[in-house]
């Protein structure tokens, strides 16, 4: 972040800056998500309080780090509420992170349906290197 208290507002370029994301997308998000709410003062300048900012981390973790869409993480913030999000900042684990019980004959059943085998698993593990490689280098860019 900038050299500005953690409490006072940021614009809309220092926000983007500050998430890496355009500032056509945080625009977007707000047709998207109501509880994204920033004050707009003369001429439509938006300034976004500290907790907007939280929340847009939580929101922007849910899409890209974690594979939910927009209609996905406008239901866990409708089940859970932003406090919830805000309060995990980026560390969404409980809304993503599935809890095991290994001891669940019908878990264990629902595991087994889905294996593959190690062929199809290694096969899959150089696609998701490769990928991860491609974003390294675009990031890079």
């Amino acid at each position: 972040m900038s050299s500005k208290s953690p409490e006072a507002f940021r614009t809309i370029s220092e926000v983007s800056k500050d998430l890496s994301l355009p500032q056509h997308v945080l625009r977007f998000w707000e047709t998207k998500f109501v509880q994204i709410k920033p004050i707009k003062r003369g001429g439509g300048r938006r300034y976004y309080r500290p907790e907007d900012v939280r929340l847009l981390k939580g929101i922007k973790s849910l899409l890209y780090n974690d594979g939910y869409t927009i209609r996905g993480v406008q239901k866990v913030i409708k089940e859970n509420g932003t406090k919830k999000l805000l309060n995990n900042d980026i560390d969404n684990k409980p809304f993503t992170e599935i809890t095991k019980d290994n001891n669940d004959p019908l878990t264990q059943q629902s595991y087994s349906k889905y294996s593959i085998n190690e062929t199809k698993r290694k096969k899959l593990m150089n696609v998701l290197d490769d990928l991860v490689k491609l974003r390294k280098n675009l990031d890079n860019k």
